[in-house]
């Protein structure tokens, strides 16, 4: 399923001062400082930005997300290429954006989604969520669906068998293995209630009673 084109505009600043203190300044201030590289750029470009407006970002657009950015007057065409996500506040610390123009192709990771059912009785064990593409930058699919439909037991489906989207190239490895059609595991605690419930009362094991227990322990004793 490729992904419409769809810019996000966002405005940003300059940043002037840089090392912790001042991240942490601009954190408070509900800014996150991000850094612009890449492209046709002579130098990066250090910038802060909305806290609030870049999560929002994230949360309607995913990783892949394509932002132009107006710094001081100018515009820049960037997309994410990398996040530092607080682990405790989940909150973003700090965003490396790459510059980007339109045209070109850049290299992304988009998930692996599969549709329909394998054999009846199979497993289906996904072995990779995602697959690094080749990409027009405004055409990055959202995802990539794989119809696993009717798959037998002891089939594989390697990254180099999926048909990818128009306009989009597979840039990992041909023998990844995404998909395996596998036979289902057996419980041994389940077949052992199972041969327990399949079995008439004469020959369930026998229990002993009350009376035959303390007999035996009076032998013994004895």
């Amino acid at each position: 399923m490729a992904k419409k084109p769809n810019i996000t505009k966002l405005d940003a600043e300059s940043r002037t001062e840089f090392g912790k203190g001042a991240a942490r300044r601009l954190r408070r201030a509900s800014k996150i400082p991000a850094v612009i590289y890449g492209g046709e750029l002579e130098s990066p470009l250090h910038i802060a930005m909305d806290q609030l407006e870049f999560n929002s970002i994230i949360r309607n657009y995913g990783i892949n997300a394509i932002v132009e950015f107006t710094i001081d007057g100018e515009k820049q065409l960037s997309m994410i290429k990398a996040v530092d996500q607080n682990p405790l506040t989940f909150e973003f610390d700090h965003v490396d954006m790459l510059a980007i123009k339109r045209g070109e192709k850049v290299e992304v990771e988009v998930p692996i989604v599969s549709v329909g059912e394998a054999e009846v009785g199979s497993l289906v064990m996904q072995d990779a969520d995602s697959l690094l593409v080749l990409a027009p930058v405004l055409s990055i699919p959202e995802e990539i669906e794989v119809n696993i439909e009717g798959l037998e037991v002891g089939t594989q489906v390697m990254s180099g068998d999926i048909t990818m989207p128009e306009g989009i190239e597979l840039a990992d490895d041909d023998d990844l293995l995404v998909f395996n059609i596998v036979e289902p595991e057996e419980d041994p605690a389940g077949d052992v209630d199972a041969d327990i419930e399949g079995m008439g009362e004469d020959e369930l094991p026998d229990e002993e009673t009350e009376e035959e227990s303390a007999d035996t322990e009076g032998a013994d004793e004895e």
